[in-house]
């Protein structure tokens, strides 16, 4: 594996370190390593080996396939295209991701009624943008209804509901911290 193959993780190092609000001293005291080692790693002036890899997602609360996978550089630039609707079989009807992959980020546009009946938790932060159209939200037991421009932010374990008040013209983003990635304790 060539220079230009090999995957970089100090850029995903850091964003999982700032994501749980930790100093890079913090993290050279929980991982054993020294800060000037994981600042040369975080600036990409070093690759850590596997053994360093590891003590630093343990010491991050996650793992190093997870580390290594949010460092590929081959996913730091993805185009979803707009014609590209429907081309996840996973992803049920009325529902495109708009972030492939696993990422720090998770973004689903939804388009059309949604279930209102379902509660969702979510266990990280989101926001709710309306593209298009209206919506009526459920949230700790208040109501929202929001127009087109609108947003409503949930911070993570807020119980809320939703569902479309303008039909087939509605059209909402949610943007939320992926469910991959925990939380500080």
């Amino acid at each position: 594996m060539d220079d230009k193959e090999t995957p970089r993780v100090g850029a995903a190092v850091r964003r999982r370190r700032r994501a749980l609000s930790l100093t890079l001293a913090a993290v050279a005291e929980r991982s054993g390593l020294s800060v000037p080692f994981l600042s040369q790693i975080e600036n990409e002036r070093a690759r850590p080996s596997t053994r360093s890899l590891e003590c630093i997602a343990d010491a991050l609360k996650t793992t190093a396939v997870e580390l290594l996978d949010a460092g590929d550089a081959t996913r730091t630039v993805d185009v979803v295209r707009a014609a590209a609707r429907g081309d996840d079989p996973a992803a049920p009807p009325g529902v495109r991701p708009l972030v492939r992959g696993e990422h720090q980020m998770h973004a689903d546009e939804f388009t059309g009624d949604h279930d209102a009946g379902r509660e969702l938790v979510l266990r990280n932060d989101a926001l709710l943008y309306v593209a298009d159209g209206s919506v009526e939200v459920e949230a700790e037991g208040r109501a929202y209804r929001l127009e087109r421009g609108d947003t409503l932010y949930l911070s993570g374990g807020v119980r809320h509901r939703w569902r479309a008040s303008s039909g087939a013209a509605t059209r909402v983003l949610v943007v939320s911290v992926a469910p991959h990635m925990g939380t500080a304790e």
